[in-house]
This record gives structure tokens, sequence and C-alpha cells, in this order.
């Protein structure tokens, strides 16, 4: 995390006992050295000169992310709907969210996407990363100025999307199992926690 910006929450209350640390490889890793890990099984991502490892997503996440990709694409405009991608939030800080929303015009060969290019986020909340997803990574998307941010926890069932007004997200609207989240921007579409959340 960076000490230099004072919105960052600073407390390990964010890494709970399940929850992955940050790894050290000689602090701080440069971001030339964080691309150059290449492809691994674990998701590894750069927050400020730490590496955040998470262990490879299980079924049940890959599936509600594909569901959640595959719902969006339809909509999408000529926009690309892509999952697991570097994403750019600042320089030493690459996230790589479950699914984004990326402007036509991005380099698909390139191994990161600017934040300018992105326009709605999303993170599925699993038991290993749900303070990350709900604090921390909140706090750097909104800080990115990426508008929105669509959280899905599949635990309770629930889809919730947050806009951007002006340094932090407000929470837009909420569904629960048996109802529909209605996006307008950056795509129109109706979203159901039933369709994209395998029963338990």
């Amino acid at each position: 995390m960076d000490a230099n910006d004072p919105e960052v929450p600073m407390t390990t209350a964010l890494f709970d006992t399940e929850t992955p640390a940050p790894m050290s490889f000689g602090l701080p890793m440069s971001e030339e050295r964080y691309l150059a890990i290449g492809k691994t099984r674990e998701r590894i991502e750069l927050f400020d000169g730490s590496l955040y490892m998470t262990p490879a997503p299980t079924p049940r996440h890959q599936i509600v992310s594909r569901r959640l990709a595959n719902a969006l694409e339809p909509e999408a405009d000529h926009r690309h709907v892509l999952e697991a991608v570097n994403v750019r939030l600042k320089r030493g800080r690459v996230l790589i969210p479950d699914v984004v929303v990326a402007s036509a015009d991005i380099d698909v060969d390139e191994s990161v996407i600017d934040v300018a290019q992105v326009s709605l986020v999303c993170e599925i909340v699993s038991p290993s990363n749900a303070n990350v997803d709900r604090v921390l990574k909140m706090h750097y998307y909104a800080a990115a100025g990426i508008p929105w941010y669509l959280l899905v926890d599949h635990r309770s069932g629930t889809l919730h999307l947050y806009e951007l007004t002006g340094s932090h997200y407000i929470e837009h609207s909420t569904a629960e199992r048996g109802q529909t989240l209605e996006l307008t921007e950056p795509v129109t579409v109706s979203l159901c926690p039933d369709d994209l959340l395998p029963p338990r």
C-alpha cells in the first residue's frame, strides 16, 4: 500500500487470517519486474511495490466470472468484456479484476490495460479476499477514477453496483436472489443473481 496515500486504510484488519498476505521479493517491486514474472497458477497483483497473491479461483468463482462476462458481452456495444486482465491503476499499481468492460480501442496484444480505458470493473467476493474486495480494491478503483464497480457476493447471493461520485463509490443499486439488477451504464443489461450464481 502507498504510505503517502492518506485515504488508504493502513490496518491489518484488511488481511484476515484467511487472506493471503502481500509477498516481498526485495521491496519495492518495480512494475517491470512484476510483469516479467509472467503467467502463474496463482493470481499475483502489484500493490505499490508489494506483490499480493491469491490462489487460483475455485470452479464456483470461475463459473460466476464466465456467466457474468457472457451476460455483459452481448450488450457491450463494441467494447471489450475481459476476464482476469492486468489493469494499471497507476504506475506500480496493477490489479487483476475478475471482469472488466474496456473501450474498443485497447491494444489486445498488450499485457496491461490502462485504467483510462476501463469503464466498469467487477470483483467476485470469496472467503479469501472479501475484505480486500470490499475495502482496499474499492478504494483503489475509486482513486483511479473507474466510473462503475460491481461486487458479486456468491455467499450471500447478492449483487452490489457502485457509482463513482467525486472520489468515492456510492451504492447505486443491489439485487438479491429472486431480484434483478438493472445496469444502464456503461452497458444496458439486466443481471439476475439466480442466473449468475450456482446453487449451493
